[in-house]
């Protein structure tokens, strides 16, 4: 069988969706038998293949990722490739295939909080009715998102796949504290620290977690009291922007901007807790991946987070930031919370492992081309 999928987006993002590809592709290339062969579909923007093994041939592509005509020259581009199945993972395949086709669906904010979107993303996603009508298989990230699909898509949810992300073993405890002091040193970081991870958005609620701050005041011990936010700016932050500088965490905050992998592994190491506000999320990895360093986190309620983290992270009502605040000086306070939560945490995230992320998702490529 010859599975396409379609990585053109890695060029472009180093969001969510860029990771789940390539972490996809990898621990495809550990567990597809050798019957299985994939043709990676790649931005000329970046032909380097994202794997090398037999098994994985690259196709170059000039067709943009939401491109305003891709539905027109994508197909063009396919002619050529004889694939048993396309695997589109975000959300939107081409509509003129000669194969069948499958879809990776991550969330649906596009629909519950358009006014987060550029009226560009807003016409990309909106294709996602006719997606979810022609495709011969769909993969959600979450039993929310599946829901949400089932309630404002009209999606039968026999027809949804349900498949966790992984958490990439790359992410893990960091023994040597001399490496996080001189990380930290180098970065002009606190020893330990409060950490937020995210694109600097609206729907990440920021604003939350800037006024929790702020009620929590000097409750915070002093060295607990710093807060170091990783992420780039995103649409609309300007109006978090104004909120922080109203509330005067200037000397409190620290902002990274995006942090690589690498940094991200250390970032979570040294903080003494995560904080993840999100109002909302199809999966939710950041806080598995804090996890999966022994960093405790607290979470908001909103979906998918208590799916995803279970038992083993602190939750607030993401509107609440009294209710954060108050966690957090808890948690600050409480050295053995500390450790169980960073206990249950490195439990939590082994369960989830993308070698499981792919051998359902190859058996969905399976049934989606003997449909």
């Amino acid at each position: 069988m010859r599975i396409g999928i379609d990585a053109r987006l890695v060029a472009y993002q180093r969001g969510g969706i860029s990771i789940y590809i390539h972490r996809l592709v990898e621990a495809l290339g550990e567990i597809a038998p050798e019957q299985e062969e994939f043709t990676l579909l790649q931005s000329r923007k970046d032909s380097t293949p994202l794997i090398g093994k037999p098994a994985f041939q690259t196709h170059t592509l000039f067709t943009p990722p939401h491109h305003l005509w891709e539905q027109w020259t994508l197909p063009l581009e396919l002619m050529g490739q004889p694939l048993d199945v396309l695997h589109s993972p975000d959300f939107i395949p081409p509509f003129r295939r000669r194969c069948p086709a499958v879809i990776t669906v991550h969330d649906l904010s596009f629909r519950l909080f358009p006014e987060t979107k550029t009226a560009e993303s807003l016409h990309y996603y909106d294709q996602i009715d006719r997606a979810v009508r022609e495709v011969q298989g769909i993969i959600a990230v979450s039993e929310t998102t599946r829901q949400d699909m089932v309630r404002m898509l009209g999606v039968s949810p026999e027809r949804v796949d349900v498949i966790h992300h992984g958490v990439d073993r790359f992410y893990k405890e960091v023994e040597n504290p001399q490496a996080l002091r001189g990380f930290c040193q180098a970065k002009g970081l606190p020893e330990t620290f409060l950490l937020a991870v995210g694109t600097l958005e609206p729907r990440k609620n920021l604003s939350c977690l800037f006024q929790a701050l702020s009620c929590a005041g000097n409750r915070l011990p002093r060295e607990q009291h710093k807060l170091v936010v990783a992420g780039a700016p995103g649409w609309r932050y300007e109006e978090t922007e104004r909120l922080f500088a109203s509330l005067g965490l200037e000397e409190q905050t620290i902002f990274f901007g995006p942090a690589t992998e690498e940094e991200l592994v250390l970032l979570y190491n040294a903080a003494w807790a995560l904080v993840f506000p999100s109002l909302y999320e199809g999966f939710g990895l950041p806080p598995l991946e804090a996890m999966a360093c022994g960093t405790p986190v607290i979470a908001s309620s909103a979906p998918a987070l208590p799916e995803v983290l279970g038992d083993a992270a602190l939750y607030f009502d993401p509107h609440d930031p009294e209710e954060l605040a108050g966690h957090l000086v808890r948690l600050a306070q409480d050295a053995p919370l500390r450790d169980r939560l960073r206990q249950a945490g490195l439990e939590r995230a082994r369960s989830f492992r993308w070698q499981d992320t792919a051998q359902r998702t190859l058996d969905v490529y399976r049934r989606a081309a003997a449909s």
